[in-house]
Parts: C-alpha cells; sequence; structure tokens
C-alpha cells in the first residue's frame, strides 16, 4: 500500500472548490446566487411593468380584478411624467424616467402561470386567506385564484394560455359520459371562467387578437 495519499485530481478539487462555497456565511456561493437571482427578477419586474405601462399609453388595458387599481396606478404615473398643464407637446419620457416612478410597484410583482399578481397588501391576497396565512411576505401562487383575487391581472401575454386552457377543457366536456355529472358541471365553471377571461382581455385591448376566439 501506498503510504502517501495521492493527490487529488483536478475534477476532486474542482468539485471542493465548487460545492464548499455553497454556504450561508457572507460572501458565500450561496449568498452570491441569490443576490443573483434577485437582481435577475428585479429586472424582469422592470421590464414586465414598463411593457404593460407601454400597452396602457397605447390604450392596451389589463383586465381581471385588479385591473381598476394597476390602471389608476399607471394613469398617476402618466401624469407625473406630462402633466395636464405644460404647454409643449407630449413627448415620450424615457424609459428610465418611467422606470424610476415603476419601481415599487414592480417590487410588488409576481408572476403566476397565466397571470401576474400585485402583491400590495397581503390582507387582501385570497390565496393566504384560503391557507390560513394572511400574515404571510410572499403570495401562494400555486394557489391563486387569479378570476376573484382583488390583486391579479389578465394581460393579453396570458391570452393565448387561457384560450387553450379553455379549449381543451371544452374537449373534456365533450368525452364527459352523461352520468358523471359532478365532474361535468366543475369542469362546465372551469370552461366558463376561461373563455370569460378570454372575453375580458379582448375587451380590455383596443388591438384585437387574430386568432379565431375559443
Amino acid at each position: 500500500m501506498n503510504p502517501y495519499p495521492r493527490e487529488p485530481s483536478n475534477r476532486t478539487t474542482i468539485a471542493v472548490a465548487t460545492t464548499e462555497g455553497y454556504s450561508s456565511r457572507p460572501g458565500g456561493a450561496q449568498a452570491e446566487l441569490l443576490a443573483e437571482v434577485n437582481k435577475y427578477e428585479s429586472d424582469r419586474n422592470l421590464d414586465l411593468v414598463l411593457t404593460e405601462f407601454r400597452n396602457y399609453q397605447q390604450g392596451i388595458l389589463p383586465a381581471g380584478p385588479g385591473a381598476r387599481s394597476l390602471t389608476e396606478f399607471f394613469a398617476s404615473v402618466d401624469e407625473k411624467l406630462e402633466p395636464a398643464a405644460a404647454p409643449a407637446p407630449r413627448t415620450q419620457r424615457s424609459d428610465r424616467d418611467v422606470l424610476n416612478l415603476l419601481t415599487k410597484r414592480a417590487k410588488t410583482l409576481h408572476i403566476g402561470p397565466a397571470n401576474f399578481c400585485w402583491f400590495t397588501d397581503p390582507s387582501r391576497a385570497l390565496c393566504l386567506k384560503l391557507a390560513g396565512t394572511p400574515t404571510a411576505d410572499r403570495p401562494l401562487v400555486g394557489m391563486c385564484d387569479s378570476a376573484r383575487c382583488p390583486q391579479a391581472t389578465h394581460h393579453p401575454c396570458h391570452r393565448l394560455v387561457r384560450a387553450e386552457h379553455a379549449a381543451r377543457t371544452k374537449t373534456f366536456l365533450g368525452d364527459l359520459g352523461k352520468t358523471r355529472k359532478t365532474e361535468h358541471a366543475r369542469l362546465q365553471n372551469d370552461y366558463d371562467r376561461a373563455i370569460r377571461i378570454v372575453a375580458e382581455i379582448d375587451a380590455a385591448t383596443l388591438h384585437q387578437p387574430d386568432e379565431d376566439s375559443v
């Protein structure tokens, strides 16, 4: 037996160097990774809010229970950018000017599978009420019922997902036997909700989609 320990391979050295830094201590790789993820999410949210604000300026409005609140917010931002009393013609302000006003609202944005959640008031979040955790500091996106939550909105980017869901549900309804009344009622409610959301998105959009409705 060789009495001297073998030098670690390059692969072992890399593995140790990679894994030993993943700790929660300040400066560890875990903290750096979390900071990068948070930065990415922050930038993504700002981009999404800016996109929806520009949509608002073009007459493409949000839909859903939280639409009025978000529209009022966008209106207040627009007013700050372009005061009514300003004598100069209306001009498009730079994205940086707009982002400075949108940053606070962007921090409340959480992305649902087919909706946006604006988590501005935990006490109004339907998911937290259903879960019995009204004081939580984050929404339970997996439990979101965006058709009823007052902080949820639907946008044109969500239309395709909703329409496809409605189409699949309609197919399932057609395949159910007449004796499966409970399942039929549940799917019918699901289908009606999806169709209603699609209709609300279309109604809030001046530029109607080219594809046929479900």
